[in-house]
């Protein structure tokens, strides 16, 4: 992963006592990228893969337990069926690439979605890279695939159904519904980064994030760097955290 240095000033502003443990990203506008450059939308996708090394780096860097990439949605498989080939392509490429970096930097791989409607090839390299990063005990690096909120909420209530038909009947309450979630186990975001300037949430981690700050940058994900993370967690580090309380001031 080659990055760009970073101006020292940015890292003596962040507190290192008070990252974020969990960090999501909605990493958009990589065909708007490409459209300004009169290229097609596969070379705003590519140029996207530079930006994941960026916010990848500058977590395992900091320190910040989990970082969770919205890497394609269950919509996503209305694209043309060409892209959707290259998307699955460039991914695949990426696991091979980045797998001996990601251990370098004891970074473990993770996925998150309805990922055994992936192609076969794309499921064996995930679960090759899964295996092989298993043991690392640094940043863990959630990929979000054929991932959609709704639908995760869909197959946590069935899941939830079955459970009731073999045990009878059952309780669901807050803790029960997450335990049967794709992120079971992972903390819940802190900081939800969106990039292009979009003010959706765009079906991803809808329970999730009931409480994380949200930061909204006009940069398009392919030219998003070091720096822009970096000022995602001072802004974060300067807000007061209610968690749902809606204060006296």
């Amino acid at each position: 992963m080659k990055t760009e240095p970073v101006d020292a000033d940015f890292l003596t502003q962040i507190d290192l006592d008070r990252l974020p443990r969990h960090i999501a990203i909605i990493m958009d506008g990589n065909g708007r990228w490409a459209k300004r450059r009169r290229l097609p939308r596969i070379s705003g996708h590519r140029a996207g893969i530079r930006a994941v090394r960026q916010a990848v780096e500058a977590c395992a860097r900091l320190g910040v337990p989990y970082l969770t990439l919205y890497a394609f949605s269950v919509e996503n498989w209305k694209r043309p069926h060409t892209e959707i080939k290259l998307l699955m392509g460039l991914l695949r490429e990426y696991l091979k690439k980045e797998i001996n970096e990601l251990n370098r930097q004891n970074i473990r791989l993770e996925v998150i979605g309805r990922i055994q409607a992936l192609p076969k090839p794309v499921l064996q390299d995930l679960q090759n890279a899964i295996d092989q990063t298993r043991q690392n005990t640094g940043l863990h690096l959630v990929l979000a695939l054929n991932y959609g909120a709704r639908a995760e909420l869909v197959d946590a209530v069935n899941a939830l159904l079955a459970q009731s038909k073999r045990n009878g009947s059952i309780t669901v309450d807050e803790s029960l519904l997450g335990e049967h979630l794709y992120t079971r186990g992972l903390p819940d975001p802190d900081l939800l980064i969106r990039t292009s300037g979009e003010l959706r949430l765009s079906n991803f981690l809808l329970w999730q994030v009931a409480y994380a700050e949200l930061w909204v940058t006009e940069t398009l994900w392919p030219d998003f760097t070091q720096k822009d993370l970096f000022q995602a967690i001072i802004d974060f580090q300067k807000r007061e955290r209610r968690y749902g309380g809606l204060g006296m001031s």
